[in-house]
Formats: C-alpha cells, sequence, structure tokens
C-alpha cells in the first residue's frame, strides 16, 4: 500500500450529490448508465457509472452518492463525464454504491 500525506488527500474533492436524471448509455463499452447529479451550489454534474447491475433507473432516481468532482471532464463515447461516482465491487465484481446513510445537504464535503 503506498502511504499518502494528509496534503494529498485534501487534494481529492469528495461531494455528496442527489441522482436527478438517469439515462440508458447504449454507446458505452460496458453497460452504464449517464447520471446527472445535484451538488447543491456547485451545480449539476453528469457522470457515466457501470451500475446497471445492481440497480435499476427508478432506484437511482433521488438518491444520494459520493463522487470526486474535482478530476477532469472524461469523454465516454459521446458522452462526458464531469465527477467520477464512487463505489466498491461486490462479490462478484459489480459496483455497489457508496452513499450516507443518512440524508445530508447536497454538496457537503467529505473529510
Amino acid at each position: 500500500m503506498n502511504e499518502i500525506t494528509w496534503n494529498d488527500f485534501e487534494k481529492v474533492d469528495i461531494r455528496v450529490g442527489t441522482i436527478i436524471a438517469v439515462d440508458d448509455f447504449p454507446k458505452a463499452r460496458k453497460p452504464a448508465y449517464q447520471l446527472k447529479i445535484d451538488f447543491g451550489e456547485l451545480g449539476i454534474r453528469q457522470s457515466s457509472a457501470q451500475i446497471t447491475v445492481n440497480y435499476t433507473k427508478e432506484e437511482l432516481l433521488g438518491r444520494q452518492v459520493l463522487a470526486v468532482v474535482n478530476f477532469p471532464k472524461k469523454q465516454i463515447a459521446n458522452f462526458f463525464s464531469e465527477c467520477l461516482t464512487t463505489g466498491l465491487p461486490d462479490e462478484a465484481g459489480n459496483v455497489v454504491l457508496i452513499a450516507p446513510d443518512t440524508k445530508v445537504p447536497n454538496g457537503a464535503r467529505l473529510y
């Protein structure tokens, strides 16, 4: 494991946001959704997320998630992902989203 400094950690801006729109992403190489996430004062950002195995579009709407918001935009097919939605692999290797267990204000930063 590579250790990092506190200054390194502070560079990663992880915020909570609420998913406000979910669309299929047929042009992605692996099955994915296109998400629109409301980060409060930071605004609405979009993200591509390979979470189709564990989540339906309906389950995702209104759900809060944690995302890295200070990565540069990444083009995936014809879509620009503006943040990285965080998750962990389940036993089958499919993504399980990381989220607060109690509702918090959109835009709150992870420390």
